[in-house]
């Protein structure tokens, strides 16, 4: 493992995070995130095009060698709260690389401003335009990291309550599928977790969704009813307060029938891919799940 690139990964984390006060604004929250996140630019030299996926706002990324015919929909993570393309446009152009597939990154509405349903109602409209546009769901895979993790699985929940046809496979990273924060890493983890911590996940929960909507299965897909779904490829790290989400949520997968494959990384951070212009784990994980994208959108 790369050590002096993760340490100091996690210095720069741990400084934003550090950095805001009560005082801190919003706002300036979602910079700074933005800033920590793609401090090293990336190299892979992807083409940027904003569009209007089915009233969804969206970028596509294509790094050179990218097929013309198979699609990655991206959903970024950040609490539903934090993120878009410049946080994750690294991560999003390194996918297009290693899936040799153009990247469909979905800039969905973030909350407080737009809470739940909103980034749900985005992803499943930006599929249904891919659909529109003659894309195979056999072309199709769907990823995303922690919160987008959870909402890469909503989002193929959706897909099945839409009667749509289902993509290829799914690469969640990191997923958070679980409003309520019961997994016992919440705890045991907490203080090998740079990150993510249970009461900045009850914060962020607050902005997010109504007491009641908890439990619902867009929002917190453990509730959900898993089958069906394609295919999928998990990445945790070892190190991460989200661990057990990962692991409870690809046991109620295998049980409803779905190919599961759960990696966890050991001694990684929460979405360490996200850091892959400057750790050469995240380009490594990033390259498995581009291959398990290509072996099954073949």
């Amino acid at each position: 493992m790369s050590q002096a690139q993760l340490d100091a990964v996690i210095h720069d984390v741990v400084a934003c995070f550090g950095a805001w006060g009560a005082d801190t604004t919003l706002e300036q929250m979602r910079e700074d995130w933005d800033a920590v996140s793609s401090s090293v630019p990336s190299k892979v030299g992807a083409r940027q095009e904003a569009v209007n996926a089915g009233g969804a706002k969206a970028v596509w990324f294509v790094a050179p060698g990218a097929s013309a015919d198979r699609v990655v929909l991206y959903l970024h993570g950040g609490g539903y709260v934090f993120g878009g393309p410049r946080s994750h446009g690294g991560l999003a152009a390194q996918f297009s690389a290693s899936a040799q597939a153009q990247v469909l990154f979905v800039d969905y509405r973030l909350a407080p401003e737009h809470p739940f349903p909103a980034a749900v109602e985005d992803s499943l409209a930006a599929y249904r335009w891919l659909l529109d546009q003659g894309v195979k769901p056999q072309r199709i895979a769907i990823a995303g990291d922690s919160a987008g993790g959870g909402l890469t699985f909503a989002t193929l929940v959706a897909i099945k309550q839409a009667g749509l046809p289902m993509p290829a496979c799914a690469t969640p990273i990191s997923p958070w599928v679980d409003m309520e924060a019961t997994g016992d890493t919440m705890t045991t983890k907490a203080d090998v977790d740079p990150i993510v911590q249970k009461a900045m996940i009850q914060q962020l929960v607050g902005m997010v969704v109504k007491a009641e909507q908890a439990r619902d299965p867009l929002i917190s897909p453990l509730h959900a009813d898993l089958s069906g779904l394609p295919p999928m490829l998990i990445h945790v790290g070892e190190r991460e307060t989200l661990l057990d989400d990962s692991r409870r949520i690809a046991a109620r997968a295998e049980q409803a029938g779905v190919k599961v494959k759960l990696d966890v990384w050991d001694g990684q951070i929460h979405v360490f891919h996200v850091f892959c212009a400057r750790l050469d784990e995240g380009v490594e994980a990033i390259e498995q799940l581009g291959a398990f994208v290509r072996q099954h959108t073949t």
